[in-house]
């Protein structure tokens, strides 16, 4: 499913128009600083934990040393944040 197919379900199970439906997905999920709850939390340090659902939070990877495939000379991959989600029990009991 991609994010129009999105916007058509939740317009179709709701009764939202699809004009609404699309504000609501926006709002929610996307990445630019005016919208995107999700990611403005997860920019700010905090997760958001939909209770059933699952958790979106940030974890850290530490510095580690890697290697350039086309010379195999050591380099060092510097620290970095990323996004991650975790499934929530009932999500992972419906899917079984």
């Amino acid at each position: 499913m991609n994010k129009s197919e999105l916007i058509d379900r939740i317009a179709k199970r709701t009764g939202m128009t699809l004009k609404d439906s699309k504000v609501v997905i926006e709002a929610i999920f996307s990445t630019t600083p005016k919208h995107g709850i999700i990611a403005n939390e997860l920019k700010s340090g905090r997760k958001v934990q939909i209770t059933g659902f699952g958790t979106f939070q940030i974890r850290k990877r530490r510095k580690r040393e890697g290697r350039n495939p086309q010379t195999g000379e050591t380099i060092q991959i510097p620290a970095t944040k990323f996004p991650a989600f975790s499934a929530g029990r009932a999500l992972k009991d419906r899917v079984r």
